[in-house]
């Protein structure tokens, strides 16, 4: 359109010139696909400077703690440099501001009162005027319009609340005790929000010096529970789990909220802060870089149990989390490898446990696995207590894994099988369907779909899975003696097979082994596991002392000499070994070289360095596997 274009000289004069055409942008909705004009209107704004003293005292206090502790520095360096906060929001939904306007067209006067209720509103009008007739309307509008046929007199006064809601984060901030029918049953303030002045945009709240501690009132009081048992109940909560993001915008505001409302009692005991979830470089998830992962895309794909555990493992104490699809796939793995060992357990006759305690055992291998089962339990409640979730999923990752599938099902195989001694193979059963229940317990918080599916396929249940008792540590007996020697056995089995895999001894070849230095103790170990030997690491005792080229390897006190002659080409294995440690050896060093120039520790990316760091460690740690195989032929 045609615009007036106008000059000003020093002085200040205008001069308007002739009409210049200009473009003037017009913006509209995306969605309502109409023209959005500015309009200027009156804010609200909420004093948060004095809404914060007793919210950042909380936190002082330790009433309300941080978890990692370091982003305490975040909360303090917003609430000590706070300002008023602008709290009117222009949308059809939402907390409307709790500011009431009054008006009388007769008069002319006008009034602005701030109150939480309209019986609040009303006291503290009548206060100004003792004789006021209230006529509610429900919009700006239609009191503006309200034309009686008897006129209006210089007593009533035509009401409405402020149309402006409270914004988004303000207005959440009402979530812990508004969800559980606050106001009602609530204790009232100590001192309430009321206006400086009739008229002010600039409520000014009184806290006064309050810091709540953790006494009594953390559990409510007779008031609330009376009238409100939800509140008494559920105010405040334990744990508040979110994103460090959200510090400021949700977890301060809903601290000043809670203390002010809630008579001093802080929401929550305990602010966890987790990390952001960003693609497998560490780059933030984007729509316009094409790097977000749709979540319902992965559980069709490998199961919402994968998923859940792959966040649950990777969710390290002030860290952010690279969602690799390649570790989703791998927990993945891990559900069906539990699927499997129940299968196993069912087709041996092995059900659920009648009992939360565990049966009676006599055979090693069952009285090291009910000790198992005792310390994994211990060690995942010292992980809960210390919110370390990565540790919790770590460790019974590797206890059902390792030692239950890989170790305890397969030295109970021959305990099973048919001719085995009846006694023993119900005790096997006994302490297996036990062990196993105890592992759908412990697993539930990180994978509660299929643990709860096995939980009722191994036995019929009075009670879902979710609704069973935590193992009690303090009664599950722990053998020292036979966690000593299956310990012991797991060990030598490991490394007889490390070596034979380093030496490219084929897998079905068996070998005999002569011992060397072995105490009595040791010597009864192999006798008394001569056949668990013998059938997972494929080795049996020899007569003679083996001549030549060997394998030699020390467990313990005692070496275990092993012949490779006609086994193995050993030339041809010493030559592989020599060339294959001297090019580990090369390609360590130079990458140790180029961590160690400065040019590109400062010039590279930092996924190059990090990549360049762990090609390092794989190499050294190739190095020195192959190393000790060399050591190993005699």
């Amino acid at each position: 359109r045609l615009v007036p274009h106008v000059t000003r000289d020093k002085e200040g004069l205008e001069t308007e010139h002739d009409a210049a055409p200009r473009t003037i942008q017009t913006p509209y909705g995306d969605r309502g696909g109409v023209g959005i004009e500015p309009w200027l209107t009156d804010p609200w704004y909420v004093n948060a400077g004095e809404l914060a003293k007793p919210a950042l005292a909380a936190v002082q206090s330790g009433a309300t703690q941080f978890v990692p502790k370091t982003w305490e520095k975040t909360y303090f360096n917003w609430m000590e440099n706070i300002q008023p906060w602008c709290v009117s929001r222009q949308l059809w939904w939402g907390h409307r501001i709790p500011a009431w306007h009054c008006f009388n067209q007769v008069t002319l006067d006008t009034e602005i009162f701030v109150a939480e209720t309209r019986a609040e509103f009303e006291a503290q009008a009548l206060q100004v005027n003792s004789s006021i007739n209230f006529i509610y309307f429900e919009t700006r509008r239609a009191a503006l319009e309200y034309a009686p046929v008897g006129g209006i007199s210089g007593k009533d006064w035509l009401v409405y609340q402020d149309e402006d809601v409270l914004d988004t984060w303000f207005s959440s901030a009402l979530w812990p005790f508004a969800t559980l029918g606050w106001p009602d049953g609530a204790t009232e303030p100590e001192t309430a929000v009321i206006p400086a002045q009739a008229g002010t945009h600039l409520p000014t709240v009184d806290t006064g010096d309050r810091v709540p501690e953790m006494d009594s009132r953390w559990g409510g009081n007779d008031k609330t529970a009376t009238e409100n048992p939800d509140l008494a109940r559920h105010y405040p909560g334990d744990v508040l789990v979110t994103g460090f993001d959200l510090i400021f915008f949700w977890v301060a505001r809903m601290m000043m909220q809670g203390i002010h409302f809630m008579d001093g009692v802080p929401p929550f005991k305990t602010v966890y802060c987790h990390g952001l979830v960003r693609d497998a470089k560490g780059a933030k998830m984007s729509k316009s870089k094409g790097n977000t992962v749709d979540p319902l895309g992965l559980i069709d794909k490998y199961g919402a149990d994968a998923l859940r555990f792959t966040l649950t493992a990777m969710e390290t104490q002030g860290r952010d989390i690279k969602l690799d699809e390649k570790r989703i796939e791998g927990y993945r793995n891990f559900a069906t490898k539990l699927w499997n060992a129940a299968r196993f357990a069912q087709s041996n006759g092995i059900g659920g446990s009648a009992s939360p305690l565990p049966p009676a055992a006599a055979h090693p291998v069952n009285r090291w696995i009910i000790g198992e089962v005792a310390q994994t339990a211990r060690a995942l409640e010292a992980a809960i207590a210390a919110f370390r979730f990565d540790g919790y999923a770590d460790t019974i990752y590797q206890f059902v894994w390792n030692r239950f599938c890989d170790w305890y099902l397969e030295l109970t195989k021959p305990l099973l099988a048919e001719g085995a001694d009846a006694a023993v193979a119900a005790e096997t059963r006994a302490v297996a369907g036990w062990a196993l229940d105890q592992i759908l317990c412990l697993l539930h918080p990180v994978m509660p779909f299929l643990t709860e599916e096995l939980w009722h396929a191994l036995a019929v249940r009075q009670h879902d899975l979710i609704l069973a008792a935590w193992p009690d540590t303090a009664a599950i007996p722990t053998d020292a003696e036979a966690q000593a020697d299956i310990d012991w056995l797991i060990g030598l089995i490991t490394e007889v097979r490390s070596a034979r895999t380093e030496l490219n001894v084929p897998p079905g070849a068996r070998l005999g082994y002569v011992v060397e230095g072995a105490t009595p103790a040791t010597l009864t170990r192999l006798a008394a596991n001569a056949a668990a030997i013998e059938r997972l690491a494929r080795i049996a005792p020899a007569e003679t002392t083996p001549e030549g080229g060997r394998l030699q390897l020390v467990h313990g006190e005692a070496t275990f000499a092993l012949p490779l002659e006609g086994v193995v080409d050993l030339a041809a294995e010493r030559t592989r070994l020599d060339k294959a440690l001297a090019q580990a050896i090369k390609e360590r060093d130079a990458l140790a070289g180029r961590l160690g120039n400065p040019g590109f520790t400062e010039r590279a990316k930092p996924e190059a360095i990090e990549k360049a760091r762990e090609d390092h460690d794989a190499r050294a740690a190739e190095a020195e596997k192959l190393a000790a195989a060399l050591a190993r032929l005699g």
